[in-house]
């Protein structure tokens, strides 16, 4: 391919050299384009060695060329890394004064960009704003991650690793695995009423789930992202991405009605959510008071909620779907992870179950995960950690390897 890289002036500039080299040695045609201030982190005489061709900031370079459209016209993608506050600002507002921003307004080839920036910025509401303009447009993006970021600030911000960028590159470059499959995912935990004040819940956060989908809509899927009680701030690349439907929910019974409604044209099922198993059994319809029962504390009685993957796998499975379960498990070892792991797997009836160990400090609520993939012969598939991102992308692997073992035996 030939591949624009804009590289701009964030600290994470020095990341993208790694990009680029990663990006020729597999044998793509690389026009590195960086704003000036990122020739104040990494100088032209490196990004000119690494992809072996001049390096201009200006629009009066190569005038006859026209440099500064022809880039862009013979771009097959067009890559920003690192992507500042600021060229997400300047690309919203289609500003074009230098020669990254008359590429990206002369391309019609695929844009990605990784973000960079200091938690407080990415945060802000007109950088939010503008990555949904962004998204809108089809602009595909990856990260940022969560973790340390200049001096001792941590948080997100933190642009993706360069293999990571490299590999959603070269999906986007290529048709991707996924397209023509529809996609069907869940997310986040379900509530279930106590009263119209109180909740029984989890603490699943959506965001392993909304990054399985996120995942399999840049890999060409057609997606329906069921979300239950997901922030606003997690679901919002899901519900600018062009190619994610999404259905907000809240109780077990909610997402079992969206998912019935959904079931019959998805080719996958991707049931991540963490779903209640119990609800109570008479809501009340005021708030419970201490001073209605002074002296003692309110019985509440449970009853056990349908189980939703068991119904899609063993009673509304379409001919060809692939369902996959989640396990979340508190374990003493991962001997002990597997094995609950396998029994789960042959309750639900599922081709394929992610299981994670849980507890007070690891599986929700942080940006990392490790999942063992166990399929229906129950071996264990693959074992991915990373990010939430890496590991959706490995899970999805393993979904194509399950799909294609599959037809190979019909």
């Amino acid at each position: 391919m030939n591949i624009v890289l804009g590289v701009t002036g964030g600290i994470a500039a020095y990341k993208a050299v790694l990009l680029a080299r990663a990006l020729v040695e597999a044998g793509h045609e690389v026009h590195v384009v960086p704003t000036a201030d990122a020739l104040r982190f990494v100088g032209t005489p490196t990004w000119e060695a690494i992809s072996g061709h001049p390096v201009t900031t200006s629009v009066h370079d190569d005038v006859p060329e026209v440099r500064h459209v022809r880039l862009g016209q013979n771009a097959d993608l067009v890559i920003v890394a690192p992507a500042t506050a600021n060229t997400l600002a300047r690309m919203t507002a289609g500003l074009a004064d230098d020669l990254l921003g008359t590429t990206l307004l002369a391309t019609r080839a695929p844009v990605l960009v990784a973000p960079a920036m200091h938690t407080e910025m990415w945060q802000h509401p007109s950088t939010q704003h503008n990555m949904a303009v962004l998204r809108q447009r089809g602009v595909h993006v990856i990260g940022p991650e969560s973790g340390r970021l200049t001096g001792a600030d941590s948080g997100p911000g933190r642009m993706s690793e360069p293999a990571a960028i490299f590999a959603m590159a070269m999906r986007i470059g290529s048709p991707g695995d996924y397209a023509g499959l529809r996609v069907l995912v869940s997310a986040g935990g379900t509530r279930e009423p106590i009263d119209p004040v109180r909740f029984l819940g989890n603490r699943s956060s959506g965001k392993q789930g909304v990054a399985v989908a996120l995942a399999a809509a840049d890999r060409g899927a057609d997606v329906v992202l069921a979300a239950a009680n997901v922030d606003a701030d997690i679901l919002a690349p899901a519900v600018h991405h062009p190619a994610i439907r999404v259905v907000r929910v809240g109780s077990t019974a909610e997402l079992q009605t969206a998912l019935e409604a959904e079931t019959a044209s998805a080719d996958i099922v991707v049931m991540a959510a963490a779903v209640a198993d119990y609800r109570v059994a008479h809501v009340s319809t005021g708030k419970m008071r201490k001073e209605d029962s002074p002296g003692a504390a309110p019985t509440i009685e449970l009853v056990e909620n349908p189980d939703i993957l068991s119904r899609l796998a063993r009673e509304l499975r379409v001919p060809g779907q692939t369902l996959v379960g989640f396990a979340a498990e508190t374990v003493e070892s991962t001997e002990e992870l597997l094995e609950r792991g396998r029994r789960k797997r042959a309750r639900k009836g599922v081709d394929l179950l992610a299981v994670n160990a849980v507890g007070w400090n690891e599986g929700f609520e942080v940006d990392e995960n490790t999942l063992h993939l166990i399929d229906a012969g129950d071996q264990v598939l693959d074992t991915a950690s990373g990010s939430k991102r890496a590991v959706a992308e490995a899970l999805l692997d393993g979904v194509l390897a399950v799909r294609s073992a599959r037809s190979a035996s019909l």
